[in-house]
């Protein structure tokens, strides 16, 4: 049984991250963690969720702390901490107030459970991913991100809206960055196993339409409601169950590549890989040309962000 740790848990996605996770069998424990001051709105989600647990029968120990090194023995970290986007923000401009949350929260997982798996959450977050990856000193195996997980799962969505077909017939995928720069990968989109540039209906799809739409949803769910909560939180929760459940899924997350996409990579960002208990393992792809020249713009605009981030925060130590 396992041992579940949400950093940032007084959020809309950390708590409902949280009652998602809960219907996991594997998971036994949620630790929900927030920083000091936050006691009486950690304790109220605690007794919340219980109550929740008791009326659907689950029987799962739920706990709450202000105490970060309370995470020890926890089989994943989610980390969902960090200043929330508002509407007209790019995720790049959370950047360097994010990851200034990040480095500190990811040292001390990295020193209290050195066998964990940490998932992050926080935006932008393939500069996030990277950022916990440095300075948790984890293997990067053990540290990913969201990435375009969400993104592909809404994109397969309105690919089945559009045909008429059961969302389980749609098999795609979007690498790159969680952000502006993604890369659709019509190449390995199938529809019932059939790629869908044989369907005669593929020549009518409105395909920037569509791309838009998965770009913007994150942004107008933010407009309309004030913040992603549902789709975000069970989108960890399918990683959890993932890795918890020894499933050997490939999805698409934010893990560090080094050279499995075309030769390109040295950089946190999205890309399909196979994910268990020991981890997040990328896959080597090959990818149309086209793709291969969206998919390195991706990489360069995360990397340039990346180093940039990762030397401000190195200086901030320096003068420390």
């Amino acid at each position: 049984m396992a041992k579940v740790t949400i950093i940032g848990a007084t959020g809309n996605v950390g708590m409902f991250a949280a009652h998602a996770i809960s219907a996991i069998p594997h998971v036994s424990e949620i630790l929900l963690y927030g920083r000091k001051g936050r006691e009486s709105l950690l304790k109220g989600i605690t007794q919340d969720l219980g109550d929740s647990f008791a009326a659907r029968g689950t029987d799962m120990r739920v706990t709450w702390t202000t105490d970060l090194k309370d995470a020890a023995g926890s089989d994943v970290v989610v980390i969902t901490a960090g200043a929330p986007r508002t509407p007209e923000q790019d995720r790049l401009d959370l950047a360097m107030g994010n990851a200034r949350i990040i480095a500190p929260l990811a040292r001390t997982i990295g020193e209290i459970a050195p066998e964990t798996k940490i998932l992050v959450v926080t935006n932008p977050v393939d500069v996030m991913t990277s950022v916990a990856l440095k300075y948790s000193k984890l293997k990067p195996t053990q540290v990913f991100g969201l990435g375009t997980h969400l993104d592909s799962m809404r994109l397969k969505s309105l690919i089945a809206s559009y045909f008429h077909v059961h969302v389980s017939e749609v098999h795609t995928r979007i690498i790159g960055e969680h952000g502006d720069s993604l890369v659709p990968l019509w190449s390995a989109t199938t529809i019932g196993g059939i790629r869908i540039s044989n369907l005669p209906e593929f020549s009518h799809l409105p395909v920037k339409e569509i791309i838009e739409s998965v770009k913007c949803s994150g942004q107008m769910i933010i407009q309309n409601k004030g913040s992603t909560v549902y789709g975000p939180g069970e989108a960890i929760a399918s990683l959890v169950r993932t890795v918890l459940s020894d499933e050997n899924r490939i999805l698409t997350v934010s893990a560090y590549i080094k050279r499995e996409v075309h030769g390109i990579g040295d950089v946190c960002i999205g890309v399909p890989a196979r994910i268990n208990r020991e981890g997040v393992f990328p896959i080597a792809i090959r990818i149309d040309e086209s793709e291969v020249i969206a998919f390195r713009e991706s990489v360069e605009k995360i990397r340039i962000s990346t180093k940039h981030v990762l030397e401000a925060l190195e200086e901030s130590v320096m003068e420390e």
